[in-house]
């Protein structure tokens, strides 16, 4: 029905020009016949069959033939559109249908110029990016090897706090390509995750025992909310999870106040999830932040003076992670009261049925 309706709208032009057409025609017939004082009803009738079939079928192929070759040139000078996009058959639409279509042509490529505009911003900004956090360890360790060459070599003391100072530089510099290559691969979904069931909690301490060091020069304690004495077993990756709460707990440290406390937690969220929650009492994020907090390189401290350190990929590292497992991140914060980071982990089938 609807190609039926289509059909007749599609002709409808061919079918009145040739109607005038006709119409003028058997007139202009008429005129003459009775210019010879005779008028054959049988030929005007003939005549005017003729005349309505040929103007038609002409009227018709011109029209299409004119329609697709304009919106073919349009194509090609663009060069907009694959050739195999574009129709070898002749077109049967109507012109609202037409203009429809090339209306819906016309906003794709909006909506594809826009995007490429943002990808070539992104580009942009992530190189500004790379090149802003590898140049200050590069100037660095450049900075030591020229002392040293000139002269400072010869000082004992002085060339081995250099090149200690070098060495740091150029694990920072380690530190942020391992950073880079490792979300490139989860970017790309080129990272495989080799999942395995282990305990979640043990995992947690473990990264406890790591940072005790770091926290301990800031006093700051990390702790569980409460005691686990069952082990919690999750179905992950258990190298990539350790890495995610790596960074969450850096990054709690990092920006934790003075005698402060970072508490993780465990908590059961449906029959197959648990949702591990990263709480301080630390200085907070300002809400404008909190949206690009995942953003490669973004930095809450604006000031470009990288107090902190690190590569700036960690928080983007453990959204990509964690999504990698098809599960989600979610951050909640207030300035001068603290921060939440939590996530969600599929149970073990070994835990369920224990639970069961």
């Amino acid at each position: 029905m609807a190609d039926s309706v289509r059909s007749r709208k599609s002709y409808r032009f061919a079918f009145r020009s040739s109607l005038y057409i006709v119409i003028i025609g058997t007139l202009l017939l008429s005129v003459l016949q009775w210019q010879f004082s005779t008028i054959n009803w049988w030929v005007l009738i003939l005549a005017a069959v003729s005349f309505f079939i040929v103007s038609f079928v002409t009227i018709q192929v011109r029209i299409e033939k004119f329609i697709y070759m304009r919106i073919k040139k349009i194509y090609d000078e663009v060069e907009l559109l694959e050739s195999s996009t574009i129709p070898s058959y002749p077109v049967m639409t109507d012109m609202r249908t037409l203009t429809a279509e090339i209306e819906k042509f016309a906003k794709d490529k909006k909506i594809e110029i826009d995007t490429l505009k943002i990808r070539e911003e992104y580009r942009k900004d992530f190189l500004g990016n790379v090149s802003h956090e590898l140049k200050t360890p590069l100037f660095t360790v450049q900075g030591y090897l020229e002392t040293l060459l000139d002269g400072a070599i010869d000082d004992k003391n002085v060339r081995k706090k250099y090149i200690f100072r070098a060495n740091k530089a150029v694990d920072r510099l380690i530190y942020i390509v391992k950073d880079l290559d490792l979300i490139t691969k989860l970017e790309v979904g080129d990272l495989r995750l080799e999942k395995q069931s282990f305990n979640i909690v043990e995992l947690i301490q473990s990264v406890f025992d790591l940072l005790e060091m770091k926290a301990d020069k800031k006093n700051i304690t990390l702790t569980f909310d409460i005691a686990y004495p069952k082990p919690i077993l999750v179905f992950a990756d258990k190298e990539k999870i350790q890495q995610v709460l790596t960074n969450l707990l850096v990054n709690s440290v990092k920006y934790g106040n003075e005698n402060g406390t970072t508490e993780v937690s465990v908590e059961n969220l449906v029959k197959n999830k648990v949702i591990v929650r990263v709480t301080d009492n630390g200085e907070g994020i300002p809400a404008v932040h909190i949206p690009r907090l995942f953003e490669r390189f973004y930095r809450v401290d604006q000031s470009g003076s990288r107090r902190e350190g690190g590569s700036g990929l960690g928080l983007a590292i453990v959204k990509h992670v964690i999504e990698a497992h098809g599960e989600k991140i979610y951050v909640e914060s207030a300035v001068e009261v603290g921060s939440e980071f939590s996530f969600t982990l599929e149970k073990s089938i070994v835990q369920i049925e224990e639970v069961q």
